[in-house]
This record gives structure tokens, sequence and C-alpha cells, in this order.
């Protein structure tokens, strides 16, 4: 193992992002803003280590990130052990978050979808239920947005579907989108 050579893989994701990436993370950004600003919620998914990043991106909308406020509203929808069997068992894994979606959703929310190989069925499904109701839909998603990117209202894809350098590269640059969120709904309130 060569951790320069791993190291540089990482670095070089990120210093090939283009002007393109840039609007699209700004426009992913000004959708949740728009969301939480007009008393709506941002819900995440994702499987495996995505799902993870998932909790951690609701974690940080709802606790904090960097500023101190007030709570904002956020659901991950890969938590809930009951919901997700009961779901699974019922209905079949291909529906754990589309029903969480149709149930707990309403219009004007916003849907963040994380996948390294933007296939899965589940998600793919989430994205369709999400659209019926008048929810907008965003991702960071790997190989090259598989099946997943035509449905999504905006996402940023990568080419690599390997899951480390996407859940990587999907939880920086959710951090970086999260600060300017704060930032921006945290003038917003101070501004009304």
């Amino acid at each position: 193992m060569n951790y320069r050579d791993e190291l540089n893989k990482r670095i070089g994701v990120f210093q090939e992002l283009n002007e393109e990436a840039f609007s699209q993370l700004d426009a992913i950004t000004a959708l949740m803003f728009e969301a939480i600003k007009n008393g709506n919620k941002v819900m995440t998914c994702g499987n495996g280590g995505s799902a993870a990043n998932a909790q951690h991106i609701t974690g940080d909308i709802v606790g904090r990130y960097k500023i101190e406020r007030e709570a904002f509203a956020g659901l991950s929808l890969t938590v809930d052990p009951s919901v997700m069997t009961a779901t699974g068992n019922d209905y079949g894994y291909d529906e754990v978050f589309a029903r969480q979606v149709e149930g707990l959703g309403r219009e004007g929310d916003v849907l963040v979808v994380l996948s390294s190989s933007a296939q899965s069925p589940n998600l793919i499904k989430a994205v369709l239920a999400a659209g019926e109701k008048g929810i907008k839909t965003v991702g960071i998603l790997g190989n090259h947005g598989g099946g997943i990117i035509e449905h999504l209202d905006e996402g940023l894809t990568f080419a690599f579907k390997g899951s480390d350098l996407v859940e990587e590269t999907a939880m920086t640059l959710f951090h970086i989108m999260l600060m300017d969120l704060e930032q921006k709904l945290t003038e917003n309130k101070n501004n009304e």
C-alpha cells in the first residue's frame, strides 16, 4: 500500500472539480435553503456507507454544523430498524425508502440521495415517489449518475463508483454545502 498514492487520488478528485460542479453544489444548497426557509425538511437516504453519510448530514442539519443556531428540519430515512424491516418484509427491500417518502414527505421538502453505484432500486423508487409528491430531489452519485441521475432535480456525478471515493467525496462536499446553508439560513433569520 502506498499511502501517498491513495491520498493523491483523493486530492485529485477535488482538484478536478470545475465550474459546472460548483454550480451543481450551489443548486443543491439553494434547494435545501428554500425547503428549510419555508418550513419544510431535508430527508436523506443511501445504502451502506452512504446510509451512514445520510445520517451524518441529517445530524448536522438538525443539530448544527459550524454555527450555533436553532434546529433545522431534517430526517434520515435510514435509521429506524422497525420501519426498515417491516417495510422490507411486507413490500420488499426496494420499497424501504419510497414508503417513507410517501408517508413522511410533503410537497416542498427535499430528498437527498447518496450512492456509489447510482443503480440501487430502493433509491430510484424513493426518487420517483418524491417526484410524485412535489418533493425536490438531489444527490451526489458515482458511476456517472447510473440510473438515478435522470430522475433528480439537481445532482453531481463522478465517473468512478468505488464506494470509498464516492462516500468520502460526498461527505466532504456536503460539509462545505452545510457551511453555506447554515450561513444563509442564519442570515435570513436575522433579517426577518
